[in-house]
């Protein structure tokens, strides 16, 4: 696959290969795309008719990006008599600035040309094609290509302009230029996008933060967001670099919503970048400690577009949270179910885990008082629509078979949920941590009706619903010839017997008894699970076991990371730091990124942790993974209005240092330091 690169400001991002050059791709979305429409398909810069090759790139910032090119191909370098540098930034469109130099002493006269067009193409078309049943026209103006789709009321256009004078025609434009000896000449290019609104104009016209920006502007709002966050001081420079790089991601990330006026982190770059429930939840729950005022507009957000009746097609039921919501023309025209999309199980109950976790960290009542509404009908749901069965347990099933998700758990493509056999179990299925994320849900619904709702004896019920669910769980999951959880049970009840990373999330949950712990900690650091870099999403003997497959032996980072918090819980220090040091040292092979998901290889077969082909990057809860796992490493817990400091961080790391924690406390430091062996204590 070839190298791309990409550059990204809230909703709008551009994915290029390495020469600066998109061209249409089956294989991953190269184009400057905002709110799920791509708004250039082509953009190829031609030198006298021939294509450039890239000497380097600066690309160390996630909103601009320089190319320097030559023509000719690698062999001919040395011999160059001109060479081209694009730089390119983003903010609503996009603005490349193009420069040709002349390195010789006599006159250059050459052409340059830049091939243009935008397809429009819905970021579901272009992983599923179809055929656009809209009206695409391109307009030639001064210096200005005008290229605009329609289709009924939907209404983009795509206006490209040049500061120098170009022949333009519909398929882009061309400088017939004259260089000096030694001299230079420049164009400003200036791509704007425009979403027409029902009134005829820009539908994000009222969003002072998504409309083009300078780049002054932009890294001066990143620069704020970098500086809310805690100081890190510390020894280890994998740790240093991927928090630093996490926090510049997630800066990258927020983007606004048209209809909703609000900042929200998008899931990640290039499919996903928009609200998903499950991702926004687990990514807000990683930065809590770190960026709490990100966490008020994700719970409102959410639960302003909480589900409110049956809808088979959008797989909507009342009190459920959304899965993803989306604004192109396929979800315009109900061609997909996005508008919002409900095919997520598991993300009802953790919305009622982060409104309680938010107020144990920051004390805001109000919110809490805000979202009782919100938050009941969440657990209302866990018990009617969510209980399929009725046998107590949360379970899925779409109810649109064209459309639906099949799987709507974490793990959701298609063979994601197996025996060990590798078969497939029927539907409906209840995977193990749905059961996990509902226990949880029920007791911190308990804690929060009975401290702020004036509600004890709905606390009450739940606190009983919750040790219910618990001793049923540890009875029909538990597998005693294995002695592990099964990864989920089918429609008859049976347990579908895989071994997964799934394990992990119980611990998190809380919902593993005391007396199995250990044997689940024992697996999940055992060498069919663990693969040196991480934790793999399934064991390596299992049926359909692949080290490249998406959830059936990747290592995922945000997996990694609710694994070392649910070893936390129960104790497990020195397993939860094993965790924590092999994501850091994996980072490093990706520059402080973590990506969506790496190959599952033995480390000691590989040395290093190969790249899943079509990760996204960045991607939110893998940016929130150095975060989780810093809390982790220091130990930090709320309780009550003090913030409790534990750390335990594993040999060679040496110091860590995290300077203004905010929370109802104020802002308190935490220091930890490299174990020792006489430091060591066995875990319960």
């Amino acid at each position: 696959m070839k190298e791309l690169i990409s550059i990204l400001d809230g909703n709008t991002f551009l994915v290029s290969d390495r020469h600066g050059d998109i061209e249409p791709s089956m294989d991953f979305p190269t184009g400057l795309f905002t709110f799920d429409t791509r708004f250039l398909s082509t953009w190829l810069l031609l030198l006298d008719g021939e294509r450039l090759h890239a000497l380097s790139l600066d690309d160390s910032e996630s909103y601009r990006t320089r190319y320097f090119l030559v023509p000719g191909e690698p062999t001919h370098f040395l011999d160059t008599k001109v060479s081209v540098i694009r730089s390119r930034g983003i903010g609503g469109g996009f603005d490349e600035e193009l420069t040709v130099l002349n390195h010789s002493g006599q006159e250059l006269s050459c052409t340059v040309r830049i091939e243009m067009a935008a397809d429009f193409a819905d970021l579901f078309e272009i992983k599923d094609v179809q055929r656009k049943q809209g009206q695409h026209t391109a307009k030639v103006e001064e210096n200005t290509l005008r290229m605009t789709y329609r289709r009924q009321a939907f209404h983009r256009e795509t206006v490209v302009r040049s500061s120098a004078a170009a022949t333009v025609d519909k398929r882009g434009m061309t400088f017939q230029i004259e260089v000096s000896p030694h001299g230079e000449w420049t164009t400003r290019l200036s791509i704007s996008t425009v979403i027409y609104g029902a009134r005829g104009e820009d539908a994000r016209a009222q969003l002072p933060l998504t409309g083009t920006r300078t780049m002054a502007a932009i890294e001066a709002e990143h620069a704020e967001f970098v500086a809310k966050a805690p100081k890190l001081g510390c020894d280890c420079q994998p740790l240093a670099g991927a928090y630093r790089r996490s926090l510049d991601d997630l800066a990258a990330l927020r983007y606004e919503s048209i209809s909703l006026g609000v900042r929200l982190l998008a899931a990640g770059l290039p499919w996903f970048m928009t609200l998903f429930g499950r991702d926004s939840i687990i990514t807000s729950l990683q930065v809590l400690p770190f960026l709490p005022e990100l966490i008020p507009p994700t719970l409102t957000v959410l639960a302003g577009l909480q589900g409110v009746r049956l809808d088979d097609f959008r797989d909507e039921e009342p009190g459920k949270i959304l899965h993803e919501l989306r604004y192109g023309e396929a979800a315009g025209f109900e061609e997909q179910p996005h508008s919002p999309y409900y095919g997520s199980a598991d993300s009802t109950a953790l919305f009622v885990v982060l409104l309680d976790e938010y107020e144990r960290w920051t004390g805001d009542v109000a919110l809490v008082k805000q979202l009782e509404f919100a938050a009941r009908s969440a657990l209302t749901w866990i018990d009617t629509y969510g209980d399929l069965l009725g046998t107590g347990y949360v379970w899925y099933q779409t109810r649109n078979p064209r459309n639906g998700l099949e799987n709507q758990c974490w793990k959701d493509s298609w063979d994601a949920i197996s025996y060990s056999d590798g078969r497939l179990p029927t539907f409906p299925r209840a995977t193990c941590e749905l059961q996990g994320y509902a226990y949880d849900a029920k007791l911190r619904g308990a804690r929060l009706a009975r401290l702020y709702w004036n509600d004890p004896a709905y606390a009450d019920r739940l606190e009983r619903e919750a040790a219910e669910l618990k001793e049923r769980f540890n009875r029909d999951f538990w597998l005693p010839d294995k002695e592990y959880y099964a990864l989920a049970l089918d429609a008859d009840g049976t347990p579908v017997d895989a071994l997964s990373s799934n394990l992990g999330h119980l611990l998190w949950s809380g919902i593993v008894d005391e007396s199995r712990a250990r044997r689940v900690a024992e697996h999940l650091l055992g060498p069919r699970l663990y693969s040196g870099w991480g934790v793999r999403t399934l064991a390596d003997d299992q049926g359909r076991y692949n080290p490249i497959g998406y959830h059936v032996g990747t290592v995922w980072p945000f997996d990694n990371s609710i694994i070392a918090w649910g070893l936390w819980k129960y104790g497990f220090r020195q397993e939860a730091g094993q965790i924590c040091e092999s994501m850091l040292a994996a980072s490093r092979y990706f520059e402080g990124r973590l990506p969506e998901a790496f190959a599952g290889y033995e480390r000691e077969l590989t040395e290093y942790p190969v790249q899943y082909p079509t990760a996204c990057s960045p991607q939110a809860w893998s940016a929130g993974t150095p975060l989780l796992l810093l809390r982790v490493l220091l130990g930090l817990e709320p309780q009550g209005e003090h913030l409790i400091i534990d750390p335990y961080v594993p040999s060679g790391m040496g110091r860590v240092e995290l300077l203004d924690i905010p929370g109802r406390w104020g802002r308190v430091d935490a220091l930890g330091r490299s174990r020792t062996p006489a430091d060591e204590v066995e875990p319960r």
